[in-house]
């Protein structure tokens, strides 16, 4: 989990010390970003970090959120005018919308992100895309590049709200799961946990000095190879370049590296960024990738929101809002 020392992480203090001087006023040279992991309905458990960083006022400390697929949609919530929404993630109703097990036996992709972001999110639980695209803390969605394997920032591309949503869409790719690569600008992507699962990467690539990394995985919970990622490669992704094939196979590798990296990442005495990664209790409900209970969900959400708290909390108790 997070730094819970009478010692604030580095991280933290930046933060913190940020919103106490004006979040908008920037008194130092930090870039200060958030990085939120995806992993289908984990994405509930960073759903309630993102919200607990709402409700303790810690939103406009930021200086860009970095997002993969499920940790996408968070973040677009996150920085939109009602970040509120973000509670939707234990709804059942949200999840059988996403997740539809009778697809299988159709022939059709299990997982309709699609019908999430072009249907529930337009008319059955509004996001509003044009407030994110206006935030003063611009997103970051990630995706896979179907060419190159490689992992590519999507904000680029990004100069509508049709295309907020087809960057969310395609960042939520993940072949066999949700079907077919997703174009914009193009050129077309699967989901950015292929290439960078946890997006705290790109954000040091591009300057960030400080990085908050919200993690949807317990600490018990080990980068195990998939048994079926071989076949995967060899079915849905043959058509593919070798490239693509090959940072599908090693994914597990880069996610174990990104473990220990993280883990060891702590408060450098110079020279590399800083880095806090938050991840639930290692007691809190183990949460599938396609979950659909509503108790595991709402426990997955408040697991989030208690990690965050408990991390935070010493060093700025605020009290957040009631659940």
């Amino acid at each position: 989990m997070g730094n819970t020392s009478d010692t604030p992480h580095e991280v933290v203090r930046v933060l913190l010390k940020r919103v106490r001087s004006g979040a908008a006023a920037r008194t130092d040279r930090h870039r200060v970003a958030l990085a939120i992991e995806g992993g289908g309905m984990r994405g509930t458990v960073t759903g309630g970090m993102a919200l607990a960083l709402h409700e303790l006022g810690l939103v406009g400390a930021f200086d860009a959120v970095y997002g993969s697929s499920a940790g996408g949609i968070s973040g677009a919530w996150l920085v939109s005018v009602r970040p509120e929404g973000l509670r939707g993630w234990s709804d059942p109703a949200y999840a059988t919308t996403l997740i539809r097990w009778r697809n299988a036996m159709l022939g059709r992709a299990v997982v309709d992100v699609e019908a999430l972001i072009e249907h529930v999110y337009q008319t059955v639980y509004p996001l509003d895309f044009g407030s994110v695209l206006d935030s003063p803390v611009p997103l970051h969605p990630l995706a896979t590049d179907v060419i190159t394997g490689a992992s590519t920032d999507l904000r680029p591309l990004i100069h509508a709200t049709a295309d907020l949503r087809l960057a969310l869409r395609a960042s939520a790719a993940m072949p066999v799961l949700v079907g077919p690569p997703v174009e914009l600008g193009g050129r077309r992507f699967y989901d950015a946990g292929l290439s960078e699962s946890i997006p705290y990467r790109t954000a040091v690539a591009q300057g960030a000095t400080h990085v908050l990394v919200l993690r949807s995985r317990r600490e018990v919970d080990g980068a195990r190879p998939s048994r079926s990622a071989r076949l995967v490669a060899g079915t849905a992704l043959r058509r593919h370049t070798p490239a693509l094939r090959a940072v599908f196979l090693s994914r597990h590798g880069r996610l174990a590296e990104d473990n220990r990296r993280l883990a060891d990442a702590g408060q450098p005495a110079g020279g590399g960024p800083a880095i806090l990664a938050i991840r639930p209790a290692t007691d809190s409900p183990r949460v599938s990738r396609l979950a659909r209970r509503g108790d595991v969900l709402h426990a997955a959400l408040e697991a989030g929101r208690a990690a965050v708290q408990a991390t935070f909390g010493a060093a700025y108790p605020r009290e957040p809002e009631s659940a």
